[in-house]
């Protein structure tokens, strides 16, 4: 099989590079495509039709641009889009190519809901999470799959995105959202000991959620609080997939490149882009549709 297709990661933003960071990471070798779709963003606002409408436009263009497999980093479009493209749209998309060609499309729910009943002790979960992931009830019902037993309590933290993507997450005044919803979740339930970082852009406040009040205080009594964040359980769930999938392993090309696309302003992408993974890149503008 020819090695010519690459990995394309999508997010309706910036957050998806803290994803593409931990997988390029641990898999350095393969090519990737980035796709931002800054221009419509942020998705969490919309309806689920919109999402999803999105959403698949991006993974066809992506598709078409060579990717044989497409990870949405973005629990948006993971909670809202994913199962209908997996059980709708892949089978007439891959009903049009030949044998060796076929493409799929993997979220970061999944990987993320896997790991968290071997690291909870209490049994009691909170996902914090933009609304539309939130109202998706997507890590709920992930999260009683693997274990009926999890109390999971979910809250939605619609001010972080829009601190994060404008810079202002590292300032003092980041620091009242971040307790804001803190407390409300533990008020919510008092003996949550595992946060679940439910969004791709919210690693970036890990250490003010580490240093917040709340949790200082719950550490400092011996009932540590662990956080979890997506990008290291993404990273090893798509090695492990394509340990088991070497019909797609197989076909990616490994010239460890990485080419940077956003439907906004490329020169804006690329200079925000710094702050998610720590390196400066080049981003290009592109447009697109119903594509195939």
């Amino acid at each position: 099989m020819a090695k010519t297709k690459k990995i394309g990661v999508f997010d309706s933003g910036y957050g998806g590079l803290t994803i593409l960071k931990e997988i390029r990471r641990l898999l350095p070798e393969y090519d990737y495509l980035y796709l931002g779709d800054n221009a419509r963003a942020p998705y969490g606002t919309h309806s689920f039709d919109v999402i999803y409408q999105y959403t698949l436009e991006a993974v066809r263009y992506l598709f078409a641009q060579g990717c044989g497999l497409v990870i949405l980093a973005c629990n948006t479009a993971s909670a809202k889009a994913l199962r209908t493209i997996q059980q709708h749209d892949l089978p007439l998309i891959n009903a049009q190519k030949a044998a060796g060609e076929k493409v799929n499309v993997l979220g970061v729910i999944r990987p993320t809901v896997e790991a968290v009943p071997a690291i909870s002790k209490s049994g009691h979960v909170g996902i914090l999470a933009t609304p539309a992931t939130v109202s998706s009830e997507s890590y709920v019902l992930e999260l009683e799959k693997t274990n009926k037993d999890l109390i999971v309590t979910q809250q939605a933290c619609p001010m972080w995105v829009p601190l994060i993507e404008n810079g202002e997450h590292e300032h003092s005044g980041a620091d009242y959202f971040v307790d804001l919803y803190l407390n409300e979740i533990f008020a919510k339930d008092p003996d949550i000991d595992t946060l679940v970082l439910g969004c791709t852009h919210y690693p970036l406040l890990k250490e003010k959620i580490e240093n917040s009040p709340k949790v200082r205080a719950r550490n400092a009594q011996g009932t540590p609080i662990h956080i979890i964040s997506q990008g290291s359980l993404v990273a090893e769930s798509l090695k492990d997939y394509l340990n088991r999938h070497p019909e797609y392993r197989n076909g990616l090309s490994e010239g460890g490149s990485c080419r940077y696309m956003t439907t906004e302003n490329a020169e804006r992408f690329s200079q925000s882009a710094s702050v998610f993974i720590s390196a400066p890149i080049q981003a290009e503008h592109i447009n697109f549709g119903k594509t195939v």
